[in-house]
């Protein structure tokens, strides 16, 4: 039952992003394989809107962030206040407290603000003023980012690109769709009809089933075989990590749990390592040649 409820969520997402099943179904996969998505691509093509549906759709706690040259930290925290009832300093929980974040543009933001993420990311927690505080669960960051060729960018360090699970880019949509968004509905207002079609709890049990779904050996084999390639590539000075490795097998096991199966087979590595390697591979590069560089990489490594 919960794949179907997972398909009809992907049915519905496409009415809103349309010709975009691809791409839907890559950012469904990393949110029930507990990760973090980037999208980077041109302003316009539906960034945000994706992040509207992915918090809409599932039922999630939403907040965005819009960043800025001169947001600070504490914007995205919060920030203690001092209590003058209680004699004492009180803190104000920040729009980081949500289930779904997005963070609108965060490659406008300055390298330390970018890093006011980076607990939240990897421990589902922040610390401020010495104490830590627990984040939402399930907590899904959303991070739309425009071409690092555009002005007023400062591009993200590998470390914090590390803590997206993946990358994609949503690219224009074709002529068809193009013409239904000019001639349709307003997206946003077809989504605002829209009711949520999972609860949070529901999301908990589906990405506790992806956990779930056997890795065998031979695959297992497979990911040390790719990790192992790309350590030993001229063209990339720093191959992929254990962590890479790590979130490959997640993204696997939700792929092959949308398509019914309890076991992963190559192929759903295949479909899902682009999104995940492109980035760890070349992060300095663009979408479109970083996953073309995982692909040369899954065309040198045989299957086991």
């Amino acid at each position: 039952m919960s794949v179907e409820l997972a398909h009809t969520l992907l049915d519905q997402a496409g009415q809103i992003l349309l010709g975009k099943q691809h791409q839907l179904r890559l950012a469904l996969c990393c949110m029930l394989a507990r990760g973090h998505l980037l999208i980077e691509d041109v302003p316009g093509v539906g960034k945000t809107t994706l992040a509207h549906v992915l918090a809409q759709l599932p039922g999630l706690a939403f907040q965005r962030i819009q960043f800025t040259s001169d947001l600070l930290p504490a914007d995205i925290l919060g920030v203690s206040v001092f209590d003058r009832e209680r004699n004492g300093f009180h803190f104000h929980r920040g729009p980081i407290f949500a289930q779904l974040i997005l963070a609108d543009e965060i490659n406008r933001a300055t390298p330390k603000t970018q890093s006011a993420l980076l607990e939240a990311m990897e421990e589902g927690q922040i610390t401020a003023d010495g104490h830590t505080f627990a984040l939402p669960a399930p907590f899904f960051v959303i991070a739309t980012q425009n071409p690092a060729t555009q002005v007023g960018t400062f591009a993200l360090p590998e470390s914090q690109l590390d803590r997206f699970l993946m990358r994609i880019a949503l690219g224009y949509p074709d002529a068809a769709a193009e013409r239904e968004l000019m001639l349709g509905i307003n997206r946003r207002d077809l989504l605002a009809q829209m009711p949520a079609v999972l609860d949070p709890e529901t999301l908990a049990r589906m990405q506790q089933a992806c956990a779930a779904v056997h890795v065998s050996g031979a695959l297992a084999d497979y990911v040390q075989a790719l990790l192992a390639h790309t350590r030993h590539r001229p063209q990339h000075p720093i191959g992929l990590s254990p962590r890479a490795g790590l979130a490959l097998i997640a993204a696997a096991r939700a792929w092959a749990w949308l398509a019914g199966r309890d076991h992963v087979q190559p192929e759903d590595l295949q479909r899902v390592f682009p999104a995940v390697a492109g980035h760890r591979l070349a992060p300095g590069r663009d979408v479109a040649a970083a996953e073309a560089e995982a692909q040369d990489v899954l065309a040198a490594v045989p299957i086991p």
